[in-house]
């Protein structure tokens, strides 16, 4: 298998668009084109995980964490990062990180949790801004359903839990074809006016290219006409973390004890307990404190995530509980969610968990 074709699915899952402006996701190291019999699935690439993929043939990392975070201007050696280049590069070995984007995706880091305390009614925290467009284009309105159906095909049309959405309008277009033209109606150098449709759908921006040929594909023009609007609506099927609601409401000392117990977690920091029943529950892999706000927004009982600071306790004011159960222990299990997404799409590939526990955090 190509490593193109790893790294296409899974950007198809989870598009590079959806990464933080501060991200590095993507294929890291390598060549796309390359022919690799096994992969390597870690949270973060250290010496101990590369070693570990020479050891058994892996000829791509799959990581969460980029090893390559900030710009690299040299590679000499002198940090641990530009060592693990280095090696990689001579053994190699391609490396591919999907972090914030796989993150954003609702079937991602965030699921794992949200399917073991069995909540319901699952929902995106904070969804992805400036991340919806409008599509506007004229058909003659024998072709209308056939464009309608090459654009929803290719993913146009969806808002919120509805699909297949779009609006139309009557109207009357006019051209003229040059004389190197072939007009799919009128003659060529004549004014031509044609009754038409004004179909209008959304879609989102990673979809952008293939709506676009989508569109050109089916449409009977020659030159088709369209305009495409950035929107300010939310696309909600995108975002960073989620919330949901539990089956049944528990004491909140008793669900810490079950999400220490589910995550591996040797401590949990949390606020004071408020006294009360948890029924809304919010959660956000890894460092999740800037979610603290939208939590308590929508009303959640407890925000569970990792890496709150000192300071950052305080703006629970007593309206929510924070768990922080630790970054690495919040993250870990995207491991295990990589997997069964892979091999339910490559079920003869060689996929492999890494078996190294790469939390640089230690307890005493």
């Amino acid at each position: 298998m190509r490593i193109k074709d790893i790294s296409r699915y899974l950007e198809g899952l989870a598009p590079l668009s959806f990464q933080e402006s501060y991200d590095n996701s993507g294929l890291l190291i390598g060549d796309r084109e390359k022919e690799i019999k096994s992969a390597l699935i870690t949270l973060d690439v250290t010496s101990e995980v590369l070693q570990e993929a020479i050891g058994t043939g892996a000829g791509l990392i799959i990581a969460h964490h980029p090893l390559i975070f900030s710009g690299l201007k040299k590679l000499t050696g002198s940090s641990a990062v530009e060592r693990i280049v280095l090696k990689a590069i001579k053994e190699d070995i391609a490396i591919y990180a999907a972090h914030t984007n796989m993150d954003a995706i609702p079937d991602g880091v965030n699921s794992y949790l949200c399917g073991k305390l069995h909540l319901k009614n699952i929902r995106v925290l904070r969804p992805v801004e400036q991340s919806l467009f409008k599509l506007v284009t004229f058909i003659p309105e024998t072709h209308l359903e056939i464009v309608r159906k090459s654009l929803f095909s290719a993913g146009a049309g969806s808002i919120g839990k509805y699909d297949q959405c779009s609006f139309t309008q009557s109207g009357k277009g006019s051209f003229r074809g040059g004389k190197d033209t072939h007009p799919f109606v009128g003659e060529k150098r004549k004014l031509h006016f044609e009754n038409e449709i004004r179909l209008e759908t959304v879609f989102p921006a990673h979809l952008k290219q293939r709506i676009i040929q989508a569109l050109i594909n089916a449409h009977p023009y020659e030159e088709v006409a369209y305009d495409i609007y950035p929107l300010a609506n939310k696309y909600k099927m995108a975002g960073m973390g989620l919330i949901g609601e539990l089956k049944n409401t528990i004491e909140e000392k008793e669900l810490l004890k079950k999400i220490k117990s589910i995550l591996g977690s040797q401590v949990i920091k949390h606020t004071a307990f408020l006294g009360k029943r948890v029924k809304i529950v919010a959660v956000c892999g890894g460092s999740g404190s800037f979610l603290l706000n939208d939590a308590i927004k929508q009303q959640a009982d407890i925000f569970i995530s990792g890496d709150f600071k000192y300071h950052e306790f305080f703006n629970a004011e007593n309206k929510i509980l924070i768990a922080d159960a630790g970054h690495y222990e919040t993250e870990h299990h995207v491991k295990d969610v990589f997997y069964e997404l892979l091999k339910e799409k490559f079920p003869t590939f060689a996929f492999r968990i890494s078996e190294v526990n790469t939390n640089p955090v230690k307890f005493l």
